[in-house]
């Protein structure tokens, strides 16, 4: 499956085995913020400095995988900061297999909630500015 060597890296939690997944032109689409992030080295800062810091690394897991020639969902669990969040990873490829797009969901309320703030806590350390809507 194409998405098996992203599920490997974020196992892994290997900044080098992401960087091989992923498009130039690719983009993150948060649960939280309206606009994507855009271009790689954007997308895996956010997730090898953001969601690999948050995610309560022993109990992430992957629990079910769909795919499609151009699409990938997977779903998975993990807690952050104590709150068991369950969540959505939407991945689009290109014609190479690279992603394109990340599109992450999570629920419930109180776990995405946790997730934005620890988040928003690692970018603003890193200086990572929020993306404005285009109008």
């Amino acid at each position: 499956m194409k998405s098996d060597p992203f599920v490997a890296a974020v196992h892994a939690r290997s900044r080098e085995l992401l960087d091989e997944c992923f498009a130039e032109e690719c983009r993150f689409i948060s649960p939280v913020v309206f606009a994507p992030y855009e271009g790689k080295e954007v997308v895996l800062t956010i997730l090898y400095e953001g969601a690999f810091k948050v995610f309560d690394a022993e109990n992430f897991e992957y629990v079910h995988q769909f795919e499609d020639e151009n699409s990938a969902a997977l779903i998975f669990r993990t807690a952050v900061d104590g709150r068991e969040v369950d969540g959505l990873d939407l991945l689009q490829f290109d014609a190479e297999g690279k992603i394109t797009e990340l599109k992450v969901m999570v629920r419930p309320l109180s776990g995405m909630m946790a997730l934005k703030d620890a988040m928003g806590k690692r970018f603003e350390a890193l200086g990572l500015v929020t993306p404005k809507a285009s109008a």
